[in-house]
């Protein structure tokens, strides 16, 4: 097991080994942390050898050139997603090409995950993994494919661990946990949420996570009054009420691009319990990170840019690597996380970070104009 997390002095010296990108803003200081603007999301894909091989060559490109966040979670690919990257990971620390404190490693539990192909006889393998040994009870799951009980995060956990080949994963995420919500009550579902923070400020204390935060789709972008809202002040009284005023919850992620934009414009959260602001606006007075995922839609806004908006992007070599300068020009984005399988896909997303964003004025401008 690799030991160690990203730490201040290591983020800042793989920031400043690319000079260029470390001028234009790429990498953003937060938390004593340097990370990248663009990194490496790892959800799509086929369950099979070949869809490894490149994903292995891009996580080790991904790291070799500039971008140090990458984001999984435990049932991408059948945790062949979390497997891959940790090979990546180990065989550049091996040869002395990367050093683990510079790099900022996240993923996520809650989906229940097959383990490296779907399995002939789905029904047998939970019973066999997870209820024989009982890690869940037929109770704990929703809608058949969700849990997040303090025994089965402590399981998945320990199991992402296994699979990265580290001993501390610096962000672990509840991954979409308004699931939940689609069977239990609102306020069932904050005291689910209390104790699963509980098991994170644990898992804290013991080194194998540095930070935890939620991973959402719908959660934090639907109106306040709509079934499966999550309110980003109650989820913080949830980590306050687990880990106290020193807890660790400490991100936030959700979609967000040119067709996505609610986390942006919707005013659905409540600062104080009161203000109507943003997602995204909400996480930035709470000094929280924001990863953005689905950052291209998964190629489908590559090439419909809006032309009001590209000429605003005049320095950006393509349709995709403006959708991505849009998103590292939003305020109080910190990652817009992108998958990649190709070389030429790295290079190309990558390049976007020799540009430096707009200026928040005029990115302001530009969505008022847009509206």
């Amino acid at each position: 097991m690799i030991q160690g997390f990203a730490d201040l002095q290591r983020t800042e010296a793989y920031a400043k080994r690319f000079s260029d990108f470390f001028r234009a803003g790429h990498f953003r200081a937060f938390h004593d942390l340097y990370l990248s603007s663009v990194g490496l999301g790892t959800y799509l894909g086929e369950m099979d050898e070949e869809t490894d091989q490149k994903s292995y060559e891009a996580a080790k490109e991904c790291l070799a050139s500039g971008a140090n966040v990458i984001d999984s979670a435990i049932n991408y690919r059948a945790q062949r997603s979390e497997r891959i990257i940790g090979k990546a990971i180990s065989d550049l620390i091996q040869s002395q090409k990367l050093k683990r404190e510079e790099i900022f490693i996240t993923t996520k539990g809650g989906f229940i995950p097959f383990d490296g192909t779907y399995p002939d006889d789905p029904v047998k393998y939970f019973q066999e993994t997870y209820l024989e040994s009982g890690i869940l009870t037929t109770e704990d799951v929703i809608q058949g494919c969700h849990a997040m009980t303090p025994r089965y995060l402590e399981n998945q956990v320990e199991q992402s661990l296994r699979n990265l080949g580290l001993g501390t994963i610096d962000l672990y995420y509840l991954h979409n946990p308004e699931t939940q919500l689609e069977e239990i009550s609102e306020q069932e579902f904050y005291l689910r949420l209390t104790k699963a923070f509980e098991l994170l400020e644990q898992k804290v204390s013991e080194g194998k996570i540095r930070w935890y935060g939620t991973a959402t789709w719908n959660g934090y972008r639907i109106s306040h009054e709509s079934k499966g809202y999550l309110s980003l002040h109650r989820v913080l009284e949830a980590a306050i009420q687990a880990g106290g005023t020193k807890h660790h919850f400490r991100a936030i992620q959700l979609p967000y691009n040119l067709g996505m934009p609610e986390a942006f414009v919707n005013q659905n959260q409540f600062w104080e319990g009161k203000e109507a602001i943003s997602a995204i606006e909400f996480a930035r007075r709470a000094h929280l990170l924001t990863f953005t995922s689905a950052s291209l839609l998964q190629g489908r806004l590559a090439g419909r840019m809006p032309e009001k908006v590209r000429s605003l992007f005049t320095n950006c070599s393509s349709q995709a690597a403006c959708a991505l300068q849009f998103i590292r020009s939003t305020p109080g984005v910190t990652t817009a996380l992108v998958g990649m399988k190709s070389l030429a896909h790295v290079s190309e997303n990558l390049a976007v970070g020799q540009a430096p964003p707009l200026a928040p004025e005029a990115f302001v401008n530009l969505f008022t104009a847009k509206a």
